[in-house]
């Protein structure tokens, strides 16, 4: 398998241009960061990705996991590299020093992140879902639950989970039957089965505390009648220590297709009715609890997409380029199969798409932090509602696209591709589960449509879009590269707002419409966002060309990358404009004739 090396230019440069860390900068709950401060992070966080925890990639996937009388136990490789990972810091980058972290931006996190899971996708879910788990106790949390779980968490010490899934409710929140009842002392005694619960058990951390959906009595039905509970494997003691264990169990380890290395567990909680669970929030509001957790989470998931697309790339450069086969017009011998325009158009497919995915990514985190720290009020406002519109968007778009360039490097690979020893085949397997977890590509583009579009009298979208046309506007003067990238630009941005127009002209009026083609529209919407975004970094890199750097292989090729973006992807978001406004008719039509037994 291809050694990892980690893209710290390109991470760089997406900070510059698309993160904005002059601005961040600037706001004095991020005064600390700098480009160097970042560079050196990065560099350091390289080390430990490529050197410690890529390594532990093909370990995790052929050596397996497994549960021995209820523990799960972890290959060897993955103890050393949560030690390492731990012992650097790192869990705590992007939390409030006040409980040991360091207090970082999110688009510095993301960065980061994106080694880990490049590094090795199934790891590095033990630290997704504590990020996800830390968030929601910070944000909900009483001043005592943050005291006695903050602290550890932020260390890495304990690690959080989410429990959401049952086997009858799948993404229908509204239909979980776990059960929690009051002890009289405060607690809960908690009864009820969870599946496909990532880390849900395993023995990298002291203690693992799992956040668990469930309902009290007299709850109403559907999800107005869910409350959100703190479970911890072991109680803690008065001293902050892990005491006595609680009434709960990983009954079963799931068979995946990918992600090996990441134990997805069957839980079962109050067996012997004496599991002990604290309400976090407030009781039946447990879904906003959860989802400041989710929508975390579904950041990270988009990420997901982006790195192991990263990391498919690598291997599929590198094999392309040591490869021969073929002959090339007047020449003798086998060529390097990069010199043939097909494989370069597959190789320019990946990079140009994942420069794309990087920066939506970065864009999407540069919100989460301004709606986060920014001094004006009214910018907090508007980036709040941008990170909501992104969310879903980067979350599917980028898994989605992560999944297409793992086959990508699949086909690059030829019969070598479809051959376990190369590990082409296990990225292709790891990604496959992106699209379908944090909530389906489906259920995100529903939620775009039906919720995130309209909200605020649709203010986020329209707002993206005007901003996106002026920047069109003013490209369209340049001639060259520039210039090419603006024409195409401009066609994806009127469909998009086309479309646009035409979901919110009949979201109340013709719901099945908005439906039937919600997932087109949100491609579309990727495709158009992650060009607009390519287009700025080209900007940015002319204009440093104009400069000092003139002749910078590097700012060349973003500009490269960002025309073949330009020029062979944004067509065919464009062309979605026809499926997105055919409506629902023909759907109907197929369930009447060909779906419906």
């Amino acid at each position: 398998m291809t050694v990892y090396a980690p893209p710290l230019r390109e991470f760089l440069f997406t900070l510059e241009t698309i993160g904005r860390l002059d601005a961040l900068a600037a706001i004095p709950a991020y005064d600390v960061i700098s480009t160097e401060l970042a560079e050196q992070v990065l560099e350091e966080a390289g080390k430990l990705g490529r050197d410690v925890i890529a390594p532990t990639n093909p370990i995790g996937d052929r050596q397996r996991i497994t549960l021995e009388n209820g523990v799960v136990r972890m290959p060897e490789a993955f103890h050393q590299a949560y030690r390492a990972y731990v012992d650097g810091g790192w869990p705590g980058v992007p939390f409030d020093p006040d409980y040991g972290g360091q207090g970082l931006p999110w688009v510095l996190s993301c960065q980061i992140q994106e080694v880990w899971t490049a590094g090795n996708m199934a790891f590095s879910l033990i630290m997704l879902l504590n990020q996800g788990a830390i968030e929601a106790l910070a944000a909900h949390g009483t001043a005592e639950q943050k005291a006695t779980y903050l602290d550890k968490m932020v260390a890495g010490s304990w690690t959080g989970t989410m429990n959401l899934t049952e086997p009858q409710a799948g993404s229908d929140l509204g239909d979980i039957k776990t059960r929690a009842v009051p002890a009289g002392d405060g607690s809960w005694r908690i009864t009820g089965q969870k599946i496909f619960i990532t880390f849900g058990e395993h023995d990298l951390s002291d203690n693992i505390i799992h956040l668990v959906l469930a309902r009290t009595p007299g709850a109403p039905a559907g999800t107005r009648g869910i409350s959100c509970f703190i479970v911890p494997k072991f109680l803690p003691q008065p001293d902050g220590t892990p005491g006595q264990r609680n009434d709960l169990a990983c009954v079963a380890l799931e068979h995946k297709l990918g992600i090996h290395g990441s134990p997805t567990c069957v839980m079962a909680f109050g067996d012997n009715d004496a599991c002990v669970g604290y309400l976090l929030g407030q009781e039946n509001r447990g879904l906003p609890a959860m989802f400041t957790m989710m929508n975390n989470a579904r950041l990270s998931v988009g990420l997901q997409g982006l790195a192991v697309a990263e990391r498919a790339y690598q291997q599929a450069r590198a094999y392309a380029n040591e490869r021969r086969q073929g002959r090339l017009p007047g020449t003798a011998g086998a060529a390097p199969i990069v010199a043939h325009p097909d494989v370069r158009r597959m190789l320019m497919t990946m990079c140009s798409t994942i420069d794309a995915m990087r920066a939506m990514v970065c864009r999407n985190a540069l919100a989460l932090d301004l709606a986060r720290a920014a001094a004006d009020p009214e910018e907090a406002r508007a980036e709040r509602a941008l990170a909501d519109l992104l969310t879903p968007i980067t979350k599917s778009w980028c898994t989605d696209r992560g999944v297409d360039l793992a086959s990508l490097n699949i086909q690059i690979h030829g019969g070598m591709g479809f051959i376990e020893e190369t590990g082409a085949a296990q990225h292709w397997r790891d990604a496959r589960i992106a699209p379908i977890y944090e909530g389906t590509n489906g259920i995100q583009a529903i939620d775009l449509v039906t919720r995130k579009l309209a909200a605020n009298g649709a203010a986020a979208v329209h707002a993206l879009i005007a901003e996106m046309q002026a920047f069109q506007a003013e490209l369209a003067t340049e001639d060259g590269d520039l210039g090419a990238i603006a024409a195409e630009l401009g066609t994806g941005i009127a469909a998009f707002a086309q479309a646009t127009a035409w979901l919110l002209d009949r979201s109340g009026s013709a719901p099945d419409d908005v439906l039937a083609n919600a997932m087109a529209y949100l491609e579309m919407a990727g495709a158009v966002i992650g060009g607009y975004l390519l287009a700025r970094m080209a900007v940015a890199a002319a204009d440093k060309l104009a400069g000092q750097a003139a002749g910078d292989a590097f700012l060349e090729g973003r500009i490269v990358s960002a025309r073949f973006f330009a020029e062979q992807r944004l067509g065919p978001a464009a062309a979605l404009l026809g499926p997105v406004t055919r409506g629902n008719a023909l759907l109907d039509r197929a369930a009447a004739l060909i779906l419906v037994n």
